[in-house]
Order: C-alpha cells, then sequence, then structure tokens
C-alpha cells in the first residue's frame, strides 16, 4: 500500500511546515479566539440590551455573518478591507494590509457571530435574580455584567468556548485560498513543488487530526470537572 509513498518529503519539509506553517495557523487561531470572543461579548450584550435599536443592529449583524460561507468573507476581507483602510485615512492608494492581518480581521469578524451566540447562552443562563441582586446593591447594568454575570457566563460556557476555538482552528485552513502561508498552505506548496499531493496532504490530514482530537478530549475533560463541581 504505501509502496510509493515518499516519507522522506515529510521528514525534509517538516521545519518548513511547522516553523513557517503551523506558526502561522496557531498564531491566527489564538488571536482570533481572543478578538472574537471580546467582539462576541460585546455582541451579545448589545443583542441582550432593552435598546431596541442595538439589539436589532447586533442581531442582524450576527445573522449576516451566519449566513455567509467564510471562504467568501475571505475573499471580500482580503480584497475590501485596504480599500476601507484608504477610505477610512483618506489616502489615495488602498493601503498595503497583508495577508495576515486581512485573515486576522476576518476571522475576528466572522468568529463573533458564533462567539456572540455562545455567550448570549450564557448570559441567559445565569439565574435573573442574581442580575436584579446586583442592581439592588447599588451597581449599573456595566457594573453588575462585569462583576456578576459574564464570570459566571464564561463558566458555563467555557466549554463550548474552546469547541468553536478547535473549529476556528480548523476553518483557518482555508485562507490558502489567499495564497497565505498557513500550514496547510505550506504543506500545498511542498506537494506542487516536489509533485508529492498524496503524501503531503495525508500528512497534514494526520496532524489536523491529532490536534483536534487531543484538543477535543481535554474539552471533554474539562466539561466533566465542571459537571462535578456543579
Amino acid at each position: 500500500m504505501f509502496a510509493g509513498y515518499d516519507f522522506d518529503v515529510i521528514q525534509r519539509s517538516a521545519g518548513y511546515l511547522f516553523r513557517d506553517g503551523m506558526t502561522f495557523t496557531v498564531t491566527l487561531t489564538f488571536l482570533a479566539m481572543l478578538g472574537g470572543i471580546f467582539f462576541g461579548t460585546l455582541l451579545a450584550m448589545m443583542r441582550l440590551s432593552s435598546f431596541r435599536p442595538l439589539a436589532v443592529l447586533a442581531g442582524g449583524y450576527v445573522n449576516l455573518m451566519r449566513s455567509l460561507p467564510l471562504v467568501l468573507v475571505i475573499f471580500w476581507f482580503f480584497f475590501l478591507v485596504p480599500y476601507i483602510g484608504a477610505w477610512l485615512i483618506g489616502a489615495k492608494e488602498p493601503v498595503k494590509v497583508g495577508s495576515f492581518l486581512s485573515c486576522l480581521i476576518t476571522f475576528t469578524m466572522f468568529e463573533a457571530a458564533y462567539y456572540c451566540e455562545i455567550m448570549r447562552a450564557g448570559i441567559q443562563s445565569v439565574a435573573r435574580g442574581q442580575v436584579w441582586a446586583g442592581y439592588a446593591l447599588g451597581l449599573d447594568y456595566w457594573q453588575t455584567m462585569g462583576r456578576i454575570v459574564l464570570p459566571q457566563a464564561f463558566r458555563n460556557m467555557l466549554p463550548v468556548l474552546l469547541t468553536q476555538t478547535i473549529i476556528l482552528f480548523q476553518d483557518t485552513s482555508l485562507v490558502y485560498v489567499i495564497s497565505a502561508t498557513d500550514f496547510l498552505g505550506a504543506a500545498s506548496k511542498v506537494a506542487n513543488r516536489d509533485y508529492r499531493l498524496v503524501e503531503m496532504y495525508t500528512f497534514v490530514a494526520v496532524v489536523y487530526f491529532v490536534i483536534s482530537y487531543g484538543l477535543s478530549s481535554l474539552v471533554k475533560t474539562l466539561q466533566e470537572r465542571i459537571a462535578v463541581i456543579r
């Protein structure tokens, strides 16, 4: 079965794949997760706001992003962000953003819609009586959210947030469509250079499986521990 399989090409390219490709993928995943959770939390609070226009605006953004294919959003931001940047600073020429920054903006804004729904569920899982207790103590809306509701919501939703981050890690492979050198993009370049598509894409699949399965097992363990504490 592996008679014509060239394991040497994997060994020769491993340094490049992990040094350049995986570094890009992990960095993008981590930063997009932080940005996505931050903006997602703000969107969740907007959606739950009693101020109707704010809730409608946040709901419209979330529904729009969740209705679009991610690869389309990647193309959209990659080609539009330079022009948007030029418009913001009043430049005549498109701003050179770069593939990494373009990908970071794309995934942050796209994933914020998904993290929003997770955080909204987490906020709603906190008993309403605790919110009224915060108001009774003299806290305003933002203080009640920051000191009482959000810490509990993050704890309740932590396994789901991490699961969404694993999905984000897998989705970063789509940036190869704009020739960004992520892990899959680096493997694709080696595959086309050495004409070893089967070897490289098989190796990529194995690496993604091992990492994703390992992280999923950790999330499951964390979920069980949180359930026991409760």
